[in-house]
């Protein structure tokens, strides 16, 4: 087995007494003294920091700006084009069968486009950015020289502004630079738990003390990936690897809302993109299975992998859960996963199957939560 990597903040989580695990090839925090459960409520009352330095930034560089843009809309079903300058959108890479590769963050940084991936898929993103963009003029790049830091919560806005007001004229999705306790700083405007905040390139060098200078601030507790997993799920937000795979197409995966009119069909770049035929065909007719909101009846919670079906006895699986738990905030369990179209309206009634019991759990809206962007 490969030995895991270590993030810049490694030295810090110990000291702050995390539990430390793998997870895409690195030791991660899972969580630390507060526990998961206050972890992830702390974060919707007031501001959690989380290290994601484990994700892959990458930087595209080419003739310019619209040159790079278009060269990478052969890879994704956005709309990458029209992206203002400091502006970010999320994406998705797309294979032949129309499968979703990896997901990712893309901003206009003005002569270059900025990249996130997934950790676990850097390796191939890097590949397949590779193959695709490098016979169009344009050169990708991983860094390996900066941490990434989230915070987030009600409280990021005040606690980040504590370090450089400019931040309140950030909207949802805006990206800039901005000095933050003596770094040099990529800041968007974004995050993964449906809360306010922000997400912090910072150079490596100087990441231990940006995130000392944010955790001193009364209102902000260090947050492992336990939470953080909590937090995305009653949001309603994908988890790459387990709600969307190679096999699940965007249509499949209620993601129509990230690729803009100009990329479907009758749309002036319609098209272009791997899985192009099969994507905008399931536009006009629907797919066949679609992702939903679960909200099992009763305390027990349907994990990834329970079966779902029509019937509370007899019948095939019309579906499965691909992410599943307890949610602090709504007090309740809460699932999403796939199930037959015929199916997936809300309200719908059906049954998941939990250690050979089939239990009530009932299709419901997402995220499970408000989200409180600042758009």
């Amino acid at each position: 087995m490969d030995e895991l990597k270590r993030t810049p903040l490694h030295d810090l989580h110990i000291e702050l007494g995390a539990k430390m695990v793998p997870f895409a090839g690195y030791e991660m925090p899972v969580q630390y003294k507060l526990g998961v459960l206050k972890e992830h409520l702390h974060t919707r009352e007031k501001a959690g920091l989380f290290d994601v330095s484990h994700m892959g930034q990458v930087i595209l560089s080419g003739e310019s700006v619209e040159s790079i843009a278009l060269a990478l809309e052969s890879l994704v079903p956005v709309n990458i084009a029209g992206l203002a300058e400091n502006r970010q959108r999320y994406g998705f890479f797309t294979n032949d069968a129309g499968g979703i590769e990896d997901d990712l963050m893309i901003a206009n940084r003005g002569d270059h486009l900025f990249v996130v991936v997934n950790a676990a898929c850097k390796t191939e993103d890097m590949a397949l950015m590779r193959a695709g963009l490098e016979p169009k003029g344009v050169t990708p790049r991983l860094l390996g020289d900066r941490a990434l830091l989230a915070l987030q919560g009600p409280a990021a806005e005040d606690v980040l502004a504590g370090l450089n007001p400019a931040v309140r004229e950030m909207r949802f999705m805006d990206v800039a630079t901005v000095e933050l306790a003596g770094a040099e700083c990529w800041v968007s405007r974004s995050g993964y738990t449906g809360e306010d905040g922000f997400e912090i390139s910072v150079p490596e060098e100087q990441a231990v003390d940006l995130a000392r200078a944010l955790l001193a601030h009364d209102d902000v507790e260090p947050i492992g990936l336990g939470a953080r997993d909590s937090l995305r799920l009653e949001a309603g937000l994908c988890l790459y690897g387990h709600d969307i795979d190679t096999t699940t197409t965007p249509v499949e995966a209620a993601l129509t809302w990230a690729i803009q009119k100009i990329r479907r069909n009758g749309g002036a770049r319609e098209g272009g993109f791997p899985g192009a035929e099969k994507i905008l065909a399931e536009f006009d007719t629907g797919a066949s299975r679609a992702r939903v909101g679960l909200r099992p009846e009763g305390r027990a919670p349907m994990r990834e992998g329970v079966e779902i079906f029509a019937k509370a006895e007899g019948g095939a699986p019309i579906g499965r859960v691909t992410s599943g738990g307890f949610g602090p905030t709504t007090g309740t369990p809460v699932a999403m996963g796939f199930v037959d179209i015929d199916h997936a309206a809300p309200g719908t009634k059906l049954f998941g199957e939990v250690r050979g019991k089939r239990l009530a759990v009932e299709v419901a809206e997402m995220p499970f939560v408000t989200q409180t962007y600042k758009r």
